[in-house]
């Protein structure tokens, strides 16, 4: 294994597991407060520990109207993604919502073939294939879980603007560094933000939540909001789009376990054949990649 694929494999783990406990922490943070608050507090918070993070690492973020554009690009799996997100909870279970991200990848690749005439290798569809199968049958475990077709629909919302987002991000190819990609679309998600209180200011909390919807809420700030989005914007920078999409096909997988541990959701044996086969299905489909990331290091190193 060579140093950049020990450098991008680390990042991916840290994202997907991340990614896999913020469903469970939206549906906490949101049990006590207004959905629409709950998302807006959570960039607020956010944008001071940005600023810090910024000084401290002497990260200066360019302000050129391309970088702009980016960031605007990046803001887009950000707050307007999770707002679809947010307002899905009144819907779907959080093991729907982390189910329906799982399907990232093959909205990915129809953008990719759409735009970019972009295709997939054998192995590759193969294991998408088995992956999304392996999502259906954990889907089927889920006895309790509610279904409506709002909640699908802001779902839909929420995967084409994500993955519309990464598409967005990389045509625009603006040569910042991952920080001041996350800075910048952290801040203009805040500016979003702010831009919806006249929207939502009737619904205000009139006190702070309990301790474990606190706790879900400085999660989604620290973990989904700036550690997440410094990892998605390193990997952005070094996979491919539908590669970089496919690490929520692992999310639902582990979501499920992460309630199942934490949430006291039941336990079903359609999570461990599903789980077989999501890991199958992944196997198959960063084969390629893996390899070609192997093999493009030694040609540079020759």
């Amino acid at each position: 294994m060579n140093s950049e694929t020990k450098t991008v494999l680390p990042i991916y783990a840290a994202l997907v597991m991340i990614w896999a406990l913020t469903p469970l922490a939206i549906v906490w943070s949101v049990a006590e407060m207004p959905r629409l608050w709950s998302l807006v507090l959570r960039f607020f918070l956010a944008i001071p520990l940005v600023l810090i993070i910024l000084a401290v690492l002497r990260v200066k973020v360019p302000l050129t109207r391309t970088a702009l554009h980016s960031y605007l690009a990046g803001s887009f799996s950000l707050i307007v993604s999770q707002t679809f997100t947010y307002l899905a909870t009144s819907y779907l279970s959080s093991g729907l919502i982390a189910l329906m991200f799982g399907f990232a990848p093959i909205v990915a690749g129809l953008i990719a073939f759409a735009l970019y005439r972009q295709r997939l290798s054998g192995n590759q569809w193969l294991g998408m294939g088995v992956a999304i199968f392996g999502l259906y049958t954990i889907s089927v475990a889920g006895e309790e879980a509610r279904v409506s077709i709002t909640g699908l629909l802001l779902m839909c919302g929420a995967l084409l603007t994500y993955a519309a987002s990464i598409f967005w991000v990389k045509h625009i190819n603006a040569k910042v560094s991952p920080i001041a990609q996350a800075a910048g679309s952290i801040s203009v998600s805040t500016l979003i933000a702010l831009c919806m209180l006249p929207f939502i200011w009737q619904d205000a909390p009139q006190s702070l939540p309990g301790p474990r919807s606190m706790l879900a809420i400085g999660y989604l700030v620290v973990g989904a909001s700036i550690v997440a989005m410094f990892c998605y914007f390193k990997l952005m920078q070094k996979v491919s789009a539908t590669t970089l999409s496919l690490a929520t096909v692992l999310t639902p997988m582990l979501a499920i376990c992460f309630g199942i541990v934490l949430n006291d959701e039941p336990f079903r044996i359609n999570i461990v054949i599903g789980s077989a086969l999501v890991i199958g299905g992944l196997g198959l489909y960063f084969y390629r990649d893996l390899r070609s990331l192997r093999a493009g290091r030694g040609r540079a190193a020759s």
